[in-house]
């Protein structure tokens, strides 16, 4: 089962998926905020989202799994 992590530290700005979303490799799926910057967090497989473990507005650390793919 593929992990999306967090890259950074910051906080989750949008969350770009739902559960049962079919997402493609390099699609982005949170897009999360560190220093008034907006990163995007893209998925490296192609997958189902099974799960999210995030929260719009959430702090998140470098490693932490926001999205979990099937």
């Amino acid at each position: 089962m593929p992990d999306v992590e967090a890259h950074i530290t910051g906080t989750v700005w949008k969350i770009e998926c739902a559960v049962g979303d079919e997402i493609a490799e390099g699609d982005t799926v949170v897009i999360l905020e560190s220093m008034k910057m907006e990163m995007p967090v893209e998925a490296e497989e192609d997958g189902t989202v099974k799960e999210i473990r995030c929260a719009e507005g959430q702090a998140v650390s470098e490693g932490d799994v926001l999205v979990v793919l099937e």
